[in-house]
């Protein structure tokens, strides 16, 4: 499921306190997060993303070579449609594309939104609710798997990458966009300068996520269920419980090397992250 959010680039007063760890542990109590947040979700994600968000995803489907005409698809974790309506231009009429979501609330938003938009290729789409951890398709069934902001909200990270091991045809790709924290120098760099440390870059997500984020919600009843964010984004990018558990489920909390490294454990021949938008974003491409 996509999450994303702005980076607010004012400067506030250096951090006195750090996160406070708040998680949605298990699968349901994610599902039904957003589920009530689906009705204002496009709304407040493109108001508080500044559209930061469709650049990655723009890049996410055409600077990577995920799909051609006549493709088979998959957009995983595909909240209210936005990649899958960018794949389905790319496969073609010919084609056929797979929005998969756990929020049986935002699948409807994207059916709402490819009735309206009634592009002809748009017919090619096709909204399932399912698991991420058990995907109800055959092995070896997509020529091409996208997922948009989704890979940290999955309670098993390595159980999701095994699913999308399986359902790939040998030689195709996946790609997972999210946030990232660098590894490259230069970048690493840029971020120490910017933020003087990597606790000073938390400190400004949760400083936005507060005084941004949660005041608008708050106008739609929904103030805690964007609270969320604040640890789901911190987890992913600092390793919270690496290596530990959460409820019965082995959880992976990556850097895009870990990333790379899982994916390559669960089977894949190829994996490579890539840093976008300054390096606060990364896409990692992977192929089967």
């Amino acid at each position: 499921m996509e999450l994303y959010l702005a980076l607010s680039y004012a400067r506030p007063r250096r951090p006195t306190y750090r996160f406070i760890h708040r998680p949605v542990q298990s699968s349901t109590q994610r599902r039904d997060l957003f589920n009530r947040i689906a009705p204002v979700y496009d709304y407040l994600n493109d108001l508080l993303s500044l559209g930061q968000h469709r650049y990655g995803k723009e890049w996410q489907c055409h600077g990577v070579d995920i799909a051609k005409m006549e493709d088979s698809v998959l957009d995983l974790c595909c909240g209210s449609g936005d990649l899958a309506f960018l794949l389905s231009e790319k496969v073609g009429s010919q084609g056929k594309v797979i929005g998969l979501d756990f929020s049986k609330e935002l699948l409807s938003v994207a059916s709402s939104r490819q009735k309206l938009l009634s592009k002809p290729c748009y017919e090619n789409i096709e909204w399932v609710e399912g698991d991420a951890l058990d995907l109800p398709f055959s092995d070896g069934y997509f020529d091409g798997i996208t997922m948009g902001y989704g890979l940290r909200n999955v309670v098993d990270k390595r159980r999701a990458m095994q699913e999308i091991f399986r359902v790939l045809k040998e030689g195709s790709r996946v790609s997972i966009l999210d946030f990232n924290k660098s590894n490259v120098p230069i970048t690493a760099l840029i971020q120490v300068l910017e933020f003087k440390s990597f606790d000073s870059l938390l400190f400004h997500l949760e400083w936005t996520i507060d005084n941004v984020v949660v005041p608008v919600a708050t106008n739609y009843g929904l103030a805690d269920e964007y609270r969320y964010l604040k640890s789901s984004i911190n987890e992913f990018l600092t390793g919270l419980w690496k290596d530990g558990t959460i409820g019965d489920h082995k959880c992976y909390f990556c850097t895009g090397k870990e990333l790379e490294r899982l994916t390559l454990e669960v089977g894949f021949s190829k994996a490579r992250h890539y840093e976008i938008s300054g390096g606060f974003m990364g896409n990692l491409v992977a192929t089967r």
